[in-house]
């Protein structure tokens, strides 16, 4: 029913009146739901209204006689009912700025009609109507209420009000204050604040207005054509076409030359323009603090009439002002339009001083700035960027900074100048002035959703921020970092990002990214070359519990990337280990164990579980140690697979048991795959010629055979195998592989089968050929030269004088001397160990000199027998220590710290002294400064090494000799090892001692 349809209270009956009045009521109350402002307020009338219908159905249903107070009531009801129904249809159907501007008429008229509903129902005459008390009291509880009820406006909505108040009274408010003016509207309002969005509403706030105008309220009108003068400053008001079109249209109409002042723009005591003019009480204008300081100097006359003044009485000239300002903006408009081409001039000095204006006019007001832009000046500045001259590059970019701040169409302006975001990022990498400016100028570009895009796209830009965050200057790198935030919209932005070593939101993409973003971000993390600290930052920050989800539960794309990039990071051996103990293994065994997947999917597996297992080698000792295959079976399972996958993941997993077989847990890897009859598989991989595999199943054999059982290494050792090896080191150019194969030679037990066997395959001279060239270095090299002297030792031993022959005939002694000096320790040990054996032999071999016979006067000289041999000797035929001059370089091996090396020197010098040889081998010992240090041995770390030097200082120091000449020096050592040492070495101790007379022969020692 419409409003006009409701029949007068006097025509119709009382009850008929009631029910239309309810009825509208009931359609304020749903119509309240929908207002478009003060949604609070209409929520209180709506809860009125639901509590009166109730009270008037009541009164309904009872015989009503027609009273002047009942009349009264029902006439103000049916009013009111129809003034809150045409306000609550306004809320919902007009603009909604329209709307917030008139907030304060809204809760005004909503306030007076609540009351005077509150006064309707006072009139109700209750004392003649059959009401129940409940009814009764419900009335009296609503006149209360609805009688003292106050609407106000939201203090949201007063904010604006005021701002827009002040923002008439003070004319020359910027664009900027226009700016965040409508934005706020708009936000208290809940419309977007794309620029798109605010036009539209501006618009139909404009039409709201223009009906306004035809309803010819003029008050309203002017009050409305005010508020679209400020709003219309704002940057969403217009398009930047229309700008143009009114700033020409004015501009053009100005001529070119400015006008002087009007005498009247002078201030009299000032002699200056005046910018806030007031008229004082005698009718004169003068510039407000003028005359305000004229006034506080205790001055009652006027300066210019000399009569008196009120002091109170200060009115704005606003005529006047407004005068001054037209013809500020006049002579500016001509400024700004005169000082562009002198820009071009080329002269350094005038350029300079035609910016330092330009600058000086934009930070006057935000209008300036905006007439700049329209005179086109983005070109011209961002052509100056590439002037030489630092000032005036930065004076450019300083101009560039004002004019883009708050102006979402200057900045589209500048991006669109050719060439733009590159010729600002050149500055990013000039001095730390220009560049702090251009930092602050993309910055402020990027505000703009429409520029943002440009700015990763250029060669560059990115790198430079990144470089910049650890700048000296604060605001520089608040700058760059912000800047990144605004950029990191962009996928390939986050990439670029990545790419300079900034990880921020690639993790947090990764993170929570949609699935196809965190599928791009992980396999940025897999092809990037990463260096070791961003490896180590992409962990600390949390990159792994990102990724494991991916590997255990995303689709195949997803789990290939993610593992990838697993392989990337677990290349860095603290990676590796945290990554063992977060749980990655899991996940990674149950894709290589599960013969579903892709092969490429499970080789990746497998060459992560390989760095993985590398990162166990070298753990620091005092953290607990971490292991890779936790369980017997995983160990069993992980080397099945060797048999059942193709190259690349055998391969793979060979070099995992080859890394853990030199990690902590090396023991019991070794153990479990002698088990799992391992030899076995990798003695038929080593007969492959895959050079992938073989040389990895060399190198795995190797270090199984390293202190290995004897029994399950000859279990699988036969004349073929012996044969893949010198064939191995005979041909193959892969030196770690030579190595690992000479070392597993040197391992193999020293059974003469199998020295046998590799004499028939001509190993020897291929062994010793590897020994000649003493130049190489590097720790390849070293390992390799290491395995073959350990691998001579099977050629040497004193049981096989044949074949110690056919190695000292191959002239291997003096090679063996030469690596006493220039080997590793174990290089040294094993060429000691083999020295050792040829000279055990030495004795048996050395000829006797032979008689001399007839005259001796007419006989030759003597030949001068061996000084400990006391026959002939030779490096080849009896194998002497002294001839291969041998017994100096093992000496100063004797000297070094391996306690090892020290002690395979030792065995060999024992060799001089063993037996009738005692004496002269001693004093070949002394002539070698030996003795000394066989009696430092005795404060030796290794009791091996101890009880060795008490048995040769025993034998030595029965002879007197030797007794004088180092007994002093022997007795402090002795005397410690009797009180210290073990059973075994005190009673040696004592025993010496007896010989240096310092304990008696029935010492309790003994």
């Amino acid at each position: 029913m419409t409003l006009d349809a409701i029949p007068s209270v006097s025509l119709a009956p009382a009850a008929e009146v009631l029910s239309q009045i309810v009825e509208i009521m009931i359609e304020v109350a749903v119509a309240a739901d929908d207002v478009l402002i003060e949604k609070r307020s209409f929520a209180e009338l709506q809860h009125y209204l639901q509590r009166i219908i109730p009270v008037l159905k009541e009164l309904n249903k009872k015989d009503i006689s027609h009273s002047e107070g009942l009349n009264n009531a029902i006439e103000i009801l049916n009013r009111e009912a129809k003034v809150a129904k045409q306000l609550t249809l306004e809320c919902c159907k007009k603009n909604k700025v329209y709307l917030l501007i008139h907030c304060r008429s809204v809760v005004k008229r909503l306030e007076n009609t609540t009351r005077e509903m509150s006064r309707a129902l006072s009139l109700i005459p209750l004392a003649s109507l059959d009401l129940s008390s409940s009814i009764i009291e419900e009335i009296g509880k609503l006149c209360d209420n609805m009688g003292t009820a106050e609407f106000r406006a939201a203090i949201a909505e007063e904010e604006i009000l005021e701002k827009i108040e002040a923002g008439i009274q003070e004319r020359s408010v910027d664009r900027s204050y226009a700016n965040n003016l409508l934005v706020l509207i708009a936000e208290t309002l809940g419309i977007s604040t794309e620029r798109s969005a605010l036009k539209k509403e501006f618009e139909e706030f404009k039409k709201e207005i223009e009906s306004t105008h035809v309803r010819k309220n003029m008050a309203e009108a002017i009050q409305m054509d005010q508020i679209i003068a400020l709003l219309g400053r704002a940057d969403a008001a217009s398009s930047p076409k229309e700008k143009e079109m009114r700033y020409f249209t004015k501009r053009n109409s100005l001529g070119s030359q400015p006008l002087e002042p009007l005498l009247s723009f002078y201030c009299p005591i000032t002699r200056d323009v005046m910018t806030d003019p007031v008229e004082t009480s005698s009718g004169q204008t003068f510039e407000r603090s003028a005359i305000e300081k004229w006034f506080a100097d205790g001055n009652k006359l006027c300066p210019l009439t000399m009569t008196p003044l009120d002091t109170s009485i200060l009115r704005p000239n606003k005529t006047l002002r407004q005068s001054i300002e037209e013809w500020r903006d006049r002579n500016t408009m001509i400024r700004i339009a005169s000082i562009k081409p002198k820009l071009l001039s080329g002269d350094e000095e005038e350029v300079l001083n035609c910016l330092e204006q330009l600058q000086d006019l934009c930070e006057q007001r935000d209008l300036h700035q905006e007439w700049v832009v329209l005179e086109n000046y983005p070109p011209t500045l961002i052509k100056l960027l590439g002037e030489k001259n630092r000032d005036i590059r930065i004076r450019a970019l300083l101009i560039l900074c004002i004019l883009a701040k708050d102006s979402d169409d200057t900045k589209v302006k500048i991006v669109e100048v050719d060439n733009s975001i590159e010729s600002i990022v050149h500055s990013l990498g000039r001095r730390i002035e220009e560049r702090k400016l251009a930092v602050a100028l993309l910055l402020e570009l990027s505000k703009s959703d429409l520029v943002r895009d440009s700015i990763g796209k250029v060669q560059g830009c990115i790198l430079l921020l990144v470089t910049m965050l650890s700048s000296d200057d604060n605001q520089a790198a608040r700058d760059a970092r912000e800047l990144l935030e605004n950029l990191s919209f962009s996928d390939q932005n986050i990439i670029q990002m990545a790419k300079a070593n900034y990880f921020k939101y690639l993790l947090q993409r990764l993170s929570s990214g949609p699935e196809d973003v965190k599928c791009i971000m992980a396999t940025t993390l897999a092809e990037l070359e990463l260096t070791d600290p961003n490896k180590s930052s992409l962990l600390e920050d949390g990159v792994l519990g990102s990724l494991l989800p991916l590997v255990s539960n995303g689709e195949f794309p997803m789990k290939m990337v993610a593992i990838k990039a697993l392989k990337n990071l677990s290349s860095l051996q603290k990676n590796g280990l945290r990554m063992i103990k977060e749980g990655a293994m899991r996940p990674l065994l149950e894709l290589l164990f599960n013969h579903g997947p892709d092969p490429s999917l499970r080789e990746q597996a497998a060459a992560t579980i390989m760095h993985l297992a590398i990162s166990t080698m070298s753990q620091e000792t005092e953290q607990p140690q971490v292991s890779l295959l936790e369980s017997d079976e995983d160990i069993f399972k992980l080397f099945s697979l060797v048999n059942l996958t193709g190259p690349d993941i055998q391969k793979s997993i060979l070099l995992t048991f080859f890394a853990l077989c030199q990690s902590p847990s090396a023991t019991n890897i070794k153990a479990k795959l002698r088990q799992c009859t391992a030899v076995q598989v990798l003695v038929q991989l080593c007969e492959l010629d895959n050079p992938e595999i073989r040389p990895n199943a060399v190198k795995l054999l190797y270090r199984l055979t390293d202190d290995g059982d004897e029994a399950t290494i000859l279990e699988h050792m036969d004349q073929k195998y012996v044969e893949t090896l010198v064939k191995i080191i005979k041909s193959s150019t892969d030196e770690d592989e030579v190595g690992s194969a000479m070392g597993i030679i040197s391992n193999l037990p020293e059974d003469p089968q199998i020295t046998r066997w590799f004499l028939d395959a001509g190993a020897l001279s291929i062994i010793f050929n590897f020994l000649r060239d003493t130049k190489q270095k590097g720790p390849c090299k070293d390992q390799l030269i290491e395995n073959t002297v350990g691998a001579v030792c099977r050629f040497t031993v004193s049981t096989n004088q044949e074949l110690q022959k056919k190695a000292a005939e191959a002239g291997i002694i003096p090679v063996l001397v030469q690596w006493l000096e220039l080997g590793t320790s174990l290089t040294k040990k094993h060429s000691a160990i083999s020295l050792a054996q040829f000279s055990r032999s030495s004795p048996r071999l050395s000829r006797p000199l032979p008689k001399r016979g007839g005259f001796l006067c007419f006989s030759a000289p003597p030949e001068t027998g061996c000084p400990v041999h006391r026959g002939i000797c030779s490096i080849e035929s009896s194998f002497c220590l002294l001839e291969a001059d041998a017994v100096g370089p093992l000496v100063r091996v004797l000297a070094e710290a391996d306690p090892q090396a020290s002690e395979a020197s030792f065995d060999a010098i024992l060799t001089l002294i063993e037996g009738e040889r005692l004496q002269s081998g001693s004093k070949v010992l002394a002539d070698a400064n030996a003795i000394p240090l066989i009696i430092r041995l005795l404060g030796s770390s290794s009791p091996t090494l101890q009880e060795k030097a008490l048995n040769a200082l025993e034998r030595i120091f029965r002879q007197v000799e030797f007794k004088q000449r180092y007994g002093a020096s022997a007795q402090m050592p002795l005397v410690d090892l009797t009180q210290r040492g073990s059973s075994s070495t005190k009673s040696l101790a004592a025993r010496i001692l007896a010989h240096l007379n310092v304990l008696h022969e029935q010492s309790s020692y003994f």
